[in-house]
């Protein structure tokens, strides 16, 4: 009888692990360092003021050192609640809130309620690769629905790919890798395609502090019913700069938060405490200065479009920008798991590969690239499109295919 594979064996390694490795051994001259565009993480502190609180916390309250509630604080579910209601003219109450460690563990925590060995979930292409690793490692599979080339999924398509075992669709806007801002009437129409197939919609808003648009980016939560289908995810880790103490929310209804907490219970028993002071903390007292970074943000998503005329010019494509991302279609032959770690050597630059984004049976990932431009000034992103510009590799022949 032959043994299974542990679960583990199921996926690919960690993406930004793996591009890591591809900078062992070259060196990056003092006038030419390394440009790394790879992963979506700012690389700064949180500001002091954040950071004092977090002091304060680990040196005057007790408590912040020991197990808390397994679905977090109350003071940040409230918080949560009240701004969520607000922004988005909904009725969210501190039962809809739940704290993760994280919101990638808000995504785990979320498919232990919905699926079984077997499932099906719906994810866009190209897809976020931890969604798709998790749904690997739990022996769901992952259903892709292939977007068009302004990388939005289109309701129809989406409906023809459900089955009895389809559980959920999951989106991520602003998109991670794509950068694409959903519009309101999309996320409305998979809303409501999910509703009348009874099956819940997953949206992944980690990015919505840097949305460009003003307003709520949905009205999804004004709806009486809203938790029967929709199921929020966020991460404190992008605003407020609290990456390494692993913040997340997930917003959903009262009874599905019930099973969750036997997953997080059993995972992390609860969410790290002093991450989750300076959620509060910063959620009540850095509007301001969350409005600047989301304004830095938006500029370099300018100069993006500003200096991509110089590898436009040589047969590149933007496919998509917003939030920390871009992402483009390189003219080159090699597929773009080959052209990556060879850019690092040829320019300078770490990238990540469109194949880490796609199923493996897509051609389309070894012609995209994601730019991660969160950590790049302006001078930075000027100095990136000059080095890519300046790429002498072979091009791919002229009807696109390597």
């Amino acid at each position: 009888m032959t043994r299974p594979l542990p679960r583990t064996e199921g996926t690919f390694f960690p993406p930004v692990m793996e591009a890591r490795r591809w900078l062992d051994g070259v060196e990056f001259p003092a006038d030419r360092p390394l440009i790394n565009v790879s992963q979506a993480a700012p690389v700064d502190p949180p500001p002091e003021p954040l950071r004092q609180v977090i002091a304060d916390a680990a040196l005057n309250r007790p408590e912040a050192h020991l197990y808390g509630p397994v679905l977090g604080l109350p003071e940040l579910r409230e918080e949560v609640a009240k701004q969520w209601s607000d922004a988005y003219s909904g009725s969210i109450v501190a039962g809809n809130v739940g704290i993760t460690s994280g919101c990638n563990q808000a995504f785990c925590a979320t498919l232990s309620t919905l699926c079984g060995e077997g499932d099906e979930i719906i994810l866009p292409t190209p897809w976020y690769f931890n969604h798709k690793m998790w749904l690997d490692m739990v022996g769901v599979t992952a259903v892709p629905l292939a977007t068009g080339d302004d990388l939005l999924p289109d309701p129809e398509a989406a409906r023809a790919l459900i089955t009895p075992r389809t559980r959920a669709i999951v989106l991520v806007s602003p998109n991670n890798p794509g950068g694409v801002e959903y519009p309101p009437e999309l996320l409305r129409a998979m809303y409501q395609l999910a509703q009348s197939h009874g099956i819940a919609l997953i949206v992944d808003e980690t990015y919505r502090d840097f949305d460009a648009r003003s307003g709520a980016p949905h009205d999804l939560f004004g709806d009486e019913n809203w938790g029967d289908t929709l199921i929020q995810l966020y991460s404190f880790s992008k605003a407020y700069r609290l990456t390494g103490h692993r913040v997340g929310a997930m917003v959903c209804a009262p009874q599905r938060l019930a099973q969750a907490e036997k997953f997080l219970d059993t995972v992390t028993i609860c969410p790290n405490q002093l991450g989750q002071i300076a959620a509060l903390w910063g959620m009540q007292n850095l509007g301001q200065w969350v409005a600047g970074e989301r304004a830095e943000i938006l500029d370099r998503r300018a100069a993006i479009s500003e200096h991509f005329p110089k590898v436009e010019a040589k047969g590149w494509r933007l496919l998509g920008c917003g939030a920390y991302f871009a992402y483009v279609e390189h003219p080159f032959a090699l597929p773009s798991n080959e052209l990556a770690p060879a850019l690092v050597r040829e320019a300078g630059v770490l990238v990540l590969p469109g194949t880490m984004f796609m199923p493996e049976e897509d051609p389309a990932g070894q012609r995209q690239l994601r730019i991660a431009f969160a950590n790049v000034d302006r001078a930075g992103i000027a100095e990136l499109f000059d080095r890519l510009s300046q790429v002498s590799l072979p091009l791919a022949p002229a009807s696109g295919k390597a």
